[in-house]
């Protein structure tokens, strides 16, 4: 197991969490929204000022790529680069469906050919989503859409889908397929990465300290692509 520093701002809530040997040994969250710039530093201070006295030698800085707001993962992202650098550490970059998606595994149990749609509040009826199986891998990549009653309705005819996050809150009042389940309360907070980033660290997947960007998703599209699911 690692010692890694894991800092989510992807969205209104600003998040940092130190995570030691599987667990969560320091954590910070403030949910008031559009406190990232002012926040942020101190909340990253207090994580470090908690490793040393517990005497941890980080091995990674985590950090949420998006997609989400613009300017709290650029944000996120230059702190995150800036102590990697600093400390000579290497960098992962934790996408934040992904995130929402385990979130919501960990808080309840459902079955295995259940459908996660993570979605990130965008504007107006647009949201930032995806659709990912049990074992996480994309049924439908990233993309930006725009919602209206027609949005998954393929695979909401085979499938049951746990649609998570702020987004969907939006997506229930023109989504009423019997198989469509909901979870608006599901946010995105740097407690939650802690097994994406192990396991990015694991598999030694890292990013690029100086030329990674956020996952920034553009063009909405009025409905996700039809895909075949086995």
């Amino acid at each position: 197991m690692a010692n890694i520093l894991n800092i989510e701002t992807s969205t209104s809530v600003c998040s940092v969490a130190l995570g030691s040997d599987g667990q969560i040994v320091d954590h910070h969250e403030n949910y008031d929204g559009l406190t990232h710039a002012t926040l942020l530093s101190q909340f990253i201070k207090d994580a470090l000022d908690t490793a040393a006295r517990r005497e941890l030698k980080l091995d990674a800085i985590s950090v949420s790529i998006g997609p989400g707001s613009y300017t709290g993962l650029r944000i996120g992202l230059s702190q995150a680069k800036g102590l990697a650098f600093g400390l000579d550490l290497p960098l992962i970059g934790v996408n934040t469906l992904q995130l929402l998606t385990v979130t919501a595994m960990f808080k309840e149990f459902f079955e295995d050919d259940v459908l996660y749609v993570p979605m990130i509040d965008a504007r107006r009826m647009e949201v930032y989503t995806a659709v990912y199986n049990s074992a996480l891998k994309a049924v439908v990549e990233p993309c930006p859409m725009i919602l209206d009653e027609n949005a998954f309705a393929d695979l909401l005819e085979t499938h049951r889908l746990v649609l998570i996050g702020n987004g969907s809150d939006k997506a229930q009042s023109v989504i009423k397929h019997g198989n469509a389940q909901f979870m608006p309360d599901i946010k995105p907070v740097a407690v939650d990465m802690l097994a994406l980033s192990e396991k990015a660290f694991r598999e030694q997947h890292f990013i690029d300290v100086a030329y990674s960007t956020p996952l920034y998703l553009k063009d909405f599209q009025a409905t996700v692509p039809k895909k075949k699911v086995l």
